[in-house]
């Protein structure tokens, strides 16, 4: 191909397994994906593999890369396995229990045995200094320097990579911070420092403080590989600055995600999401649930009326996240969940998994214990084709021998241990979807499930039939959606000032600052068309300890009645009571500044209704074995028709179709699957 003519954007994503891409060649509309095997000990190869086996099977030239997009998993996974950096924090004489105490809530708040997790930043970490700014925004008194300086000392002394600064009522004034940060980067050059109001200045010292520290722990981990990313892709003479995925669904420079990365911390996951409603709109579904099951891993996320969900309390392993992110609940179920017999003899899946090295035993990488990707290999769903682009291939005795250990264990036969396996992990994802219905009350009947990453197809059509969803949509490629998101994502910066005040107040102030500082980040990102801005606030009635996020629109902000008339509706609404009487009280403006960025176009594929001939029967245990059809996804045309049970082999993962249901191949290659009523 003419490398003069060509346009290639690229999404990238990385799971605990895989590393996907997606590749778009803009001219032609053709479409490229892959999978490549994480490499835990060198972080940053797979991504050159990758580069280099599209270079090799579709003539990806790099310096025809226009556009680059990448998800990653290396910030929550450095939380998660808490090994980020060694962090001091510096906050009010007096308050320096605020993150122990944080909100005095349980986990589990009717069990007896569950604790809260031990703090990012250990007691004999945290050093108080003398200084006071009121709630008003007075200073009553100054940063104490020579506190500071001991603070420093012994920071330092402790083993100390960076400090948080975190002082009472910075969401009004953050100078009390700037200046004690300015002193700690004049006495410790070599320690970096984060100021809470700096990275989220939201009211409420604890969500801010703890906001504050999820990103300076992730800050050294992430400020390398992201460094090493831009290094790498440069070697390749990669043109196209290098984007991030963030929690939000939007997008960031990788430059701006060395300081800002806790808004990349859900970045893999939202992109997901995003990718996900894009699909579900070409599709024409606007209420849509969505499964994304990785290797370790299965989240979820609703799409209502076409629109992604969003929230501001997300769980980053077991701290909560105060910024706005894409509303994601995942459980610890995947595909290389290991299955075990705890000690009073009852089997469990997960939460561990095999990861990537050694993997799944069927992937003979090494790996021996039995995991639900091996359970659905020795009931015969998996195994009759090369995985992740030929870079697995599925040896289906040692999952036999994997499970079968497990099977002795338990007096049970293989296939029926795998088939015990099978059902307890869609009995722990359907636990956690009933969760989460249940608390944004809606009827998952009048959904359908988009099932996607390596092992959503292979479990979702399960999932959705215990569920009692009557459809299920499978994308084209849904091994790879992560990092089409990234793709069709925009440019997305949300910000934030606390107002505290009464209805009525002048909002006009606060909202032109929003302003400024949305258009400043997005011309900092390089975007210099339209901005869409759009406002909304915290409120409250007075007395109530939470608030509420209600649209608004900017002409609003001089016409009380009609902010009041939208927060009722927004009450009225979530807890289907209002108060028309009661007074109002506005604690929080927000606004998102969003570039919309290049929507890329694929190929529509028109065709008659027509049954689908499969490429030949294999067998699969279901109670007993019995020959099913196995259709090759590269033939399926539009208008193809067929029914369960089946099987659905493709590049980036399998689709298992129970019986009973009923498929068919629209214009834009998803697989529609309908339950009989």
């Amino acid at each position: 191909m003419d490398e003069t003519v060509t346009d290639w954007k690229i999404g990238v994503d990385i799971g605990g397994t895989f590393m996907d891409f997606c590749a778009l060649e803009a001219v032609t509309g053709r479409v490229a994906s892959l999978k490549v095997l994480t490499t835990p000990d060198d972080p940053g190869a797979e991504l050159l593999e990758g580069l280099r086996l599209l270079a090799e099977r579709e003539g990806l030239a790099p310096k025809a890369v226009s556009r680059f997009v990448h998800g990653t998993t290396v910030g929550i996974n450095t939380i998660i396995q808490r090994k980020g950096a060694r962090l001091a924090l510096i906050t009010n004489a007096g308050f320096e229990d605020v993150i122990e105490l944080a909100r005095l809530r349980m986990p589990q708040m009717y069990s007896l045995f569950c604790h809260r997790p031990d703090p990012l930043v250990p007691r004999n970490m945290v050093f108080g200094i003398p200084a006071r700014m009121r709630a008003d925004g007075r200073q009553t008194v100054a940063p104490d320097d020579a506190a500071i300086a001991d603070a420093v000392s012994s920071a330092k002394a402790a083993g100390a990579e960076g400090v948080i600064v975190a002082l009472l009522h910075s969401w009004r004034d953050g100078s009390q911070e700037t200046a004690v940060k300015a002193r700690i980067e004049a006495l410790a050059p070599d320690l970096f420092v984060f100021a809470s109001s700096e990275v989220w200045p939201v009211i409420r010292e604890y969500e801010r403080t703890s906001t504050a520290i999820l990103n300076g722990y992730v800050h050294p981990r992430v400020a390398g590989y992201l460094a090493a990313l831009e290094s790498r892709l440069a070697g390749q003479g990669v043109p196209a600055r290098a984007m991030l995925t963030k929690s939000n669904g939007g997008l960031m420079t990788a430059t701006e995600g060395r300081r800002d990365c806790v808004s990349m911390l859900l970045s893999g996951t939202a992109s997901g999401v995003i990718g996900a409603s894009w699909l579900a709109r070409q599709a024409g579904e606007d209420r849509v649930l969505t499964l994304d099951i990785g290797g370790t891993s299965a989240d979820f996320a609703l799409i209502v009326d076409g629109q992604v969900q969003f929230g501001s309390d997300e769980l980053i392993g077991e701290f909560p996240l105060h910024i706005p992110s894409v509303s994601v609940s995942s459980i610890g179920i995947g595909g290389g969940s290991i299955a075990s017999v705890d000690a009073q003899g009852v089997l469990r899946v997960g939460p561990e998994s095999a990861g990537s090295n050694p993997g799944p035993a069927c992937y003979g990488r090494g790996g021996v214990r039995p995991t639900v990707t091996d359970a659905m290999a020795v009931c015969g769903w998996l195994g009759h084709s090369q995985m992740a682009y030929g870079q697995l291939r599925m040896d289906v005795a040692l999952a036999r021998q994997a499970v079968g250990a497990l099977a002795a264990q338990l007096g049970r036969s293989p296939e029926e241990t795998a088939q015990a396996i099978i059902d307890i992990a869609i009995s722990e994802m359907f636990v956690e979807v009933e969760k989460l219905s249940s608390r944004a009350g809606v009827d998952l009947r009048d959904f359908a499930l988009m099932p996607f990453g390596g092992g959503g197809p292979m479990l979702g059509a399960f999932l959705a039939r215990e569920l009692g969803m009557s459809r299920v949509i499978a994308p084209r490629r849904p091994g790879v959606v992560s990092a089409l998101g990234g793709l069709v994502s925009d440019l997305r910066g949300d910000f934030i000032r606390t107002v505290f005040a009464d209805l009525g107040a002048d909002l006009t102030a606060p909202f032109q600052a929003l302003t400024r500082d949305g258009r400043a980040w997005l011309t900092a990102q390089g975007h210099h068309g339209a901005a869409d801005l759009r406002l909304s606030a915290d409120m409250r009635y007075r007395g109530q300890s939470y608030e509420i996020e209600v649209d608004l629109e900017p002409a609003w902000l001089t016409d009380p009645a009609r902010i009041a008339a939208a927060f009722h509706a927004t009450h009225r609404r979530i807890y289907d009571f209002d108060d028309p009487e009661g007074r109002i009280e506005i604690v929080n403006l927000r606004l998102s500044a969003i570039g919309a960025g290049p929507k890329p176009e694929f190929p529509v594929e028109t065709g008659d209704p027509a049954p689908a001939a499969p490429s030949r029967h294999v067998p699969v245990h279901m109670g007993a074995w019995a020959d099913v059809p196995l259709y090759d996804r590269a033939d399926l045309t539009g208008g193809a028709t067929f029914h369960g049970p089946a099987i659905v082999a493709q590049e980036d993962t399998t689709f298992a179709i129970p019986e009973g249901a009923t498929a068919r191949v629209d214009d834009h290659l998803n697989i529609h699957l309908s339950f009989a009523e």
